[in-house]
């Protein structure tokens, strides 16, 4: 009587096992079906590694590349193939983000229903979100630096403009070496999938806890000398500001005042706004997710705390979510969370999928967006410059942050346009671009200018 209750109780368990096993794959075949067709090794689907049908379009229906007479061609001009190779991919896949390698699936046509086997047939037509028009002149505006540009709007989360350089001409690819500093991270896209150091970009951060937590913080007065003791670090400036108010201290970018700042908020508020931010977060946009941005204000020592508010020490920010949250503080709080496609057809139009915009949480409180908005308009009229962006009404904070790979600094500009008809969040990074007021700046009023006349 053991042995048949001992037996029965394994069948049982072997059986529990089964339709574990079982629903297991169901729910992998449902999660991950397109995944498995899509791998590279599937003869039945492609042809040398890549899908063997389809094109990829940009919004405008400018074909950016497509697969005919039996292998995949791109866009006549070298123009639109550097600005938008990272967007599109390449031929050798090394490009993992890259809408012939990310998106294979779409391009084939695999479906659930019918599997391998499009209802429709193949040949889907993949419509980016981006302007290759845009994304051209974002990429000559960035003058041969290495770095990325990414525009996009934060109403609908459309990406407009997403460049990342180096590049190079997918239909002539040069041969890459280790320690080829010209092609060095080429085949990173470094607005989803690179951090930096933030520089004052960060600031705005620092200033949103200032301005949530700190009741008295609009009426305060401080004293720059153009240097400070905190800790055992010295903070400085580039000169002396001497008497400020808060709003002054943004616009100057005063690091003695907001390293003071960051110590007063301490290291557990610094954390706690820099998750509220979404900074720490790693968005998905179509499936692709960015990288995380990182920070460590809890070194024990305030004069590192001190050089963090800043936007140094190891601050580690990625561009599409200070993007991002560019476009909360323009939203009153939250943005959408930005999307690459546009839409999935058929050869002959017939639209097989529809991509709804998302929100982001609230990633600031309502009325210090609009504070920090005001702010931002500030530093552009009274520190960049109206000029330099005619016809504009931009609100943004410049950031110059050490590299890695240059002796030059790091140039960031980053904000959006003040204005409802054009709800664009753009980030602007140029790495050895020195002060962010200056090549991030024109960098950025040139892609800006292009959306404008485009329609955007």
């Amino acid at each position: 009587m053991k042995k048949i209750t001992m037996r029965a109780a394994i069948c049982l368990c072997l059986a529990m096992l089964l339709i574990a096993g079982t629903l297991l794959y169901v729910f992998r075949f449902f999660r991950d079906g397109g995944d498995w067709v899509s791998y590279p090794a599937n003869s039945h689907m492609y042809s040398s590694g890549l899908p063997s049908s389809g094109a990829i379009l940009d919004q405008k229906g400018v074909v950016l590349a497509s697969f005919r007479e039996g292998r995949w061609q791109y866009h006549d001009s070298s123009a639109i193939r550097l600005a938008t190779l990272h967007a599109v991919g390449d031929k050798e896949g090394k490009i993992g983000v890259g809408a012939l390698n990310a998106f294979a699936d779409k391009l084939t046509g695999y479906n659930i229903i019918s599997g391998a086997r499009p209802v429709f047939g193949a040949n889907r037509q993949l419509y980016l979100t981006l302007d290759s028009e845009v994304c051209r002149v974002a990429y000559q505006a960035m003058n041969g630096l290495k770095g990325t540009i990414g525009v996009y709007n934060y109403q609908s989360g459309e990406i407009l403009c997403m460049v990342s350089a180096p590049s190079y001409d997918p239909t002539d690819p040069p041969l890459i070496e280790d320690g080829d500093e010209r092609y060095e991270g080429a085949y990173i896209n470094r607005l989803l999938s690179a951090t930096f150091i933030p520089g004052s970009t960060f600031k705005l951060v620092t200033a949103a806890a200032a301005l949530e937590t700190l009741p008295d913080i609009e009426t305060r007065s401080f004293n720059c000398s153009g240097s400070t003791v905190i800790g055992n670090m010295t903070i400085t400036c580039p000169q002396a500001h001497g008497e400020l108010d808060f709003g002054q201290a943004l616009t100057v970018s005063c690091n003695c005042v907001f390293g003071a700042l960051a110590v007063e908020l301490g290291a557990d508020t610094m954390t706690s706004y820099v998750d509220s931010t979404g900074l720490t977060d790693s968005y998905s946009i179509n499936g692709l997710h960015t990288a995380a941005s990182s920070f460590d204000f809890n070194t024990g020592e305030v004069g590192e705390l001190a050089w963090s508010g800043i936007g140094q020490g190891k601050d580690l920010v990625n561009p599409c979510s200070l993007m991002v949250y560019m476009g909360a503080i323009a939203n009153g709080g939250r943005a959408a969370t930005p999307q690459l496609i546009s839409s999935l057809t058929t050869k002959d139009g017939l639209k097989l999928s529809i991509y709804l915009p998302h929100r982001t949480s609230r990633l600031l409180q309502a009325d210090t967006a609009e504070t920090l908005t005001r702010l931002m308009r500030d530093n552009v009229i009274n520190n960049y410059g109206e000029w330099n962006f005619p016809g504009l009404t931009v609100a943004a904070k410049s950031g110059t942050a050490q590299s890695d790979t240059s002796e030059a600094n790091n140039a960031w500009f980053a904000g959006f346009l003040a204005d409802e008809a054009h709800p664009l969040a753009f980030v602007v990074l140029l790495e050895g671009g020195g002060s962010g007021s200056g090549a991030a700046a024109s960098a950025a009023n040139q892609v800006l200018q292009a959306a404008i006349s485009a329609g955007y």
